[in-house]
């Protein structure tokens, strides 16, 4: 299929199938005058980046990719920050309007279809719950999520690494899993603190009680629900239906009340998916994609350390076989760095009141390949809702020249589900519910802390039991002669 060719349907039901628009190793995004825009599959794994002013449509743009990746068989991972994504679990509507713009593309026979969808949220309230252990997120990322300044993460290592040296030689369910796990364990450092003082470092009283107030106003927030068991497997994210990639659709409206942890949680699933997937060089299609909406809270105020590791990890996972896909409203929400690594490109329509919106705009348009028939930075400023620039990867990886695209309409509903649909949902996917669904209340750190205290406690009153039969029998603690 060249680029100027339109896509090739199947007689009698041409666009009826959605693997109409996964044709030939390359999804389908929407129409230009050059013809159609597309993304090859085999180079997806590059990344991407969506960006665009609110209301100018990147939210279709995003359950398009959804849509299309699925259909290719490609799962795909989907924080929904409004609720809008949820409808993609159902047939939408044949609208006018969607119609007109199906026709204008060049899409004979636009049809509306269902894709399957795994509900997830880290409340366990419109999707099944996503847990991990404190221990696995790590002192970095916690560290990010409290808000704490360099002398307190220096505190929080120590608990780390105190708690992983007592597991290792002494302990093996000393483990923190959950948030009490952890305000155990500090606690029982900063008692420790001279004790723990030659090997590890200065345990400030003070820098453990404001560790301890963090802490609890997290669990007050409901971070809790975040940690503990059972621990979400990545693998079950990865899962491809009848030849369709699943939708994992992360419920995030709730959570866009605490933006620090909606970001850090989704860093902390990066992560694990760069840890723990084997090494599988270039894939003729992704393993997984990852769209990242808001995504310009991944990088808010973020410390140094942190935007390595998202560097990092962004350079390095393609060769895990994942792509990843950040939707932001401005292209300098994301640092350069990391921008660099994101070969395909959508933009939306972004509009200048200011000088600073005026200079990212022109930053913007240098970033696309130039076409000759197209003012770049103009066109930024009047592109309808719908429309977008286009430039992704071809051939061996190099940019495509810009064009301004229609981008198709997609096939599932556009708009949230209503409640009885999300739970209908939901009580079909029978493998997530019985693994997830109710927590398991495992030991940890908080309940050996304990342990051991007692056990500690029980020694000393039997010394002193020692001491006061000893001063019984020889006057021993006598002040008198």
């Amino acid at each position: 299929m060249s680029e100027r060719q339109q896509p090739e349907a199947e007689p009698g039901s041409p666009a009826a199938d959605p693997r109409f628009f996964a044709q030939n190793g390359r999804i389908l995004l929407g129409g230009s005058h050059a013809g159609i825009e597309f993304i090859e599959l085999k180079l997806a794994n590059r990344h991407g980046l969506i960006t665009g002013a609110t209301g100018t449509g990147k939210t279709v743009t995003l359950q398009v990719l959804a849509e299309s990746f699925s259909a290719a068989g490609v799962p795909v991972f989907a924080a929904d920050i409004k609720g809008d994504l949820s409808g993609i679990a159902v047939a939408g509507e044949p609208k006018k309007h969607l119609v007109n713009r199906a026709e204008e593309i060049g899409l004979p026979g636009y049809h509306n279809a269902a894709f399957p969808v795994a509900f997830w949220d880290i409340f366990g309230e419109q999707g099944h719950p996503v847990r991990t252990s404190a221990q696995s997120m790590g002192a970095l990322l916690l560290s990010r999520l409290l808000d704490l300044t360099e002398p307190q993460e220096g505190v929080l290592n120590i608990a780390f690494r105190w708690a992983e040296d007592r597991r290792t030689t002494r302990d093996p369910k000393f483990v923190i899993r959950k948030l009490r796990d952890l305000r155990a364990v500090i606690e029982e450092v900063g008692r420790r603190a001279s004790e723990l003082r030659p090997r590890y470092g200065n345990i400030a009283q003070q820098t453990v009680g404001v560790l301890q107030r963090r802490l609890l106003v997290l669990e007050e927030q409901g971070a809790d629900n975040f940690f503990g068991e059972t621990a979400l497997d990545i693998n079950d994210l990865m899962k491809v239906r009848d030849g369709f990639g699943v939708i994992n659709v992360l419920a995030a409206d709730k959570l866009m009340d605490n933006p620090r942890l909606y970001a850090t949680a989704l860093l902390w699933l990066l992560d694990e998916l760069f840890d723990k997937l084997p090494e599988v060089g270039d894939l003729e299609k992704p393993k997984l994609v990852f769209l990242f909406d808001e995504a310009h809270l991944l990088f808010d105020d973020a410390p140094k350390a942190v935007l390595d590791q998202i560097e990092r990890v962004t350079r390095l996972i393609r060769s895990k076989g994942v792509g990843v896909y950040y939707v932001t409203q401005s292209p300098a929400d994301v640092p350069d760095r990391i921008s660099a690594q994101l070969g395909n490109r959508i933009q939306h329509a972004l509009r200048a009141f200011t000088p600073k919106e005026q200079k990212a705009i022109r930053a913007a348009a240098d970033t696309f390949v130039t076409n000759p028939e197209i003012d770049t930075e103009r066109a930024i400023q009047q592109l309808k809702v719908g429309e977008a620039l286009v430039s992704t990867l071809r051939n061996k990886g190099e940019p495509s020249m810009v064009q301004r695209s229609l981008i198709r309409p997609p096939m599932g509903r556009i708009g949230p589900l209503k409640p009885e649909e999300r739970k209908a949902v939901m009580a079909r996917d029978v493998e997530n519910s019985k693994k997830y669904d109710a927590p398991l209340d495992v030991d940890g750190a908080f309940e050996r802390v304990a342990a051991m205290n007692s056990a500690m406690g029980g020694v000393s009153e039997q010394i002193a039991d020692v001491k006061e039969r000893l001063g019984g029998w020889f006057g021993i603690g006598r002040k008198d002669g």
